[in-house]
């Protein structure tokens, strides 16, 4: 290398108009970089797909209370239902994109995304509670087969030191079809003779428009980050010549290759990657705060009933969340890079339980308390959603990205299912205001007790990126 070295930096002197030009450097160059196409594409994907889940999302609460007569305890059994289902195909989903190598990820996230697209038109089929369980157990299924393959796709495309941003970016695109779904559902239900048939035919639409877009335009095999412009990350390969670079690249591609092949003869099992600490200690985090995060569905229903809002505007309530969301989720995904994920993950649970507390307060005026709570728990998702998936992928190696994602994505979803059954009891027996006190009394207890765990992490492994380090 000595040798070599010494005859590219004569060359270069002898010849300066042959240099390999440098890494450029300009800001909007960097900004571009650090937000794949990989990315935007699955954030296009996503902001289509929510718009289609959120139009049904908005309705349903309403739909099942309201037209169906259902308690408390019964929406809270098919809420819990509606997540319980995605926690136990997680796990399945990111073990088997994990299987299908590079591709793999696609091809699930294909499967997942359209089983929630089937499931919008067996909605207007439908009329009995256990028969609109099944549909939206189905609907759940495919949610938690694409989650995982998803998020690992998004990873493994953004650089480590910018994951943070790249899952903001994802999130804030996510978001605005949040935004957008409740917004249709609402002139929908306004306009349309058949409301509810309307909202359900016109999700399918949007769904299915959502499946082609990612199967056309995603890669089958997202490229790494480390494999994107080496010469802007590493000096040394300026000095090199072409022919130099096309032997190391090609040594490259055939070491990935015969180490693609090893770990896939040789899989991680679920308990080896909870035998890592810092997987270990995110899933014990995410499990202790989900069981006190109660559902969107019941934070809105508390609101519509304290401020007695009429059936036909409780759709625009995700719209505050959403809005907080979509404005916060880039900035604060580039404020964990910086300052640390964990950090910031906790700091959002933080935000949440300011939520509650305005809602426990016997504060008056309408607008300004449902705008303040709303705006504090899209400022929740925003600081957790994309961070908690950004820190799990530091944490884990490539070959079980998809795994290590879902290992903390079931843990979290699992413990927001018995959130929800437990918070429909409570609300049953002794009210809504007994049922947030309790919530809250916990979610301060879990907050402390995550502090606790995460600031005994060690010395981080090589893993994690910079920002982690300092976390």
């Amino acid at each position: 290398m000595y040798l070599a070295d010494r005859r590219s930096a004569s060359s270069s002197a002898a010849s300066p108009v042959e240099r390999p030009p440098g890494p450029d450097r300009r800001p909007g160059r960097r900004a571009a970089a650090a937000v794949p196409s990989t990315v935007l594409v699955l954030g296009t994907v996503s902001l289509i797909t929510d718009i289609s889940s959120e139009m049904v999302t908005a309705v349903l609460p309403l739909y099942l209370v309201a037209e169906l007569g259902l308690s408390p305890l019964g929406f809270g059994v098919l809420d819990g239902l509606y997540n319980g289902v995605s926690a136990l195909v997680r796990l399945v989903g990111g073990r088997l994109s994990d299987r299908g190598g590079g591709g793999g990820h696609k091809a699930v996230a294909v499967v997942g995304y359209g089983l929630s697209a089937l499931c919008k038109p067996l909605l207007l089929m439908v009329h009995s509670l256990p028969l609109i369980g099944a549909v939206l157990a189905v609907d759940r299924t495919g949610k938690g087969l694409r989650t995982a393959p998803r998020d690992a796709m998004i990873s493994l495309a953004a650089e480590p030191a910018t994951r943070g941003r790249a899952f903001g970016v994802h999130r804030a695109m996510d978001t605005a079809g949040a935004l957008c779904g409740p917004l249709v559902a609402f002139v929908l239900l306004r306009v349309a003779a058949e409301g509810y048939d309307a909202v359900f035919t016109v999700s399918f639409c949007v769904a299915v428009l959502g499946v082609v877009v990612l199967l056309l335009f995603v890669p089958g095999r997202a490229a790494r980050a480390a494999e994107r412009a080496p010469a802007e990350r590493n000096p040394a390969a300026e000095r090199t010549t072409p022919v130099e670079r096309t032997t190391v690249a090609e040594s490259t591609t055939a070491a990935e290759g015969t180490a693609e092949r090893a770990t896939a003869g040789a899989r991680t099992p679920v308990r080896a990657l909870l035998g890592r600490p810092e997987v270990r200690r995110l899933t014990g985090c995410a499990v202790l705060l989900g069981l006190t995060t109660i559902s969107d569905s019941f934070l809105y229903l508390t609101l519509q009933r304290r401020l007695d809002l009429p059936g036909a505007w409780f759709p625009l309530l995700p719209l505050g969340t959403a809005a907080a969301f979509l404005l916060l989720a880039v900035p604060l995904g580039a404020i964990a890079d910086r300052i640390g994920r964990r950090r910031l993950f906790l700091a959002g649970h933080l935000a949440l339980l300011c939520a509650y507390g305005l809602l426990l307060a016997p504060l008056s005026g309408g607008t300004v308390l449902v705008c303040a709570v709303l705006a504090l728990h899209g400022s929740f998702y925003a600081a957790t959603d994309g961070v908690l998936a950004a820190a799990t992928a530091d944490a884990v190696p490539e070959h079980v990205r998809g795994s290590g994602l879902a290992v903390v994505q079931t843990g979290q979803t699992a413990a927001r299912f018995l959130c929800s059954l437990t918070f429909g009891a409570v609300w049953t027996a002794w009210g809504d205001h007994t049922a947030i006190l309790a919530a809250a009394i916990g979610l301060a207890l879990a907050a402390a007790v995550s502090a606790r765990l995460l600031r005994r992490v060690g010395a981080p492994s090589p893993l994690n990126s910079p920002p982690e380090q300092a976390s």
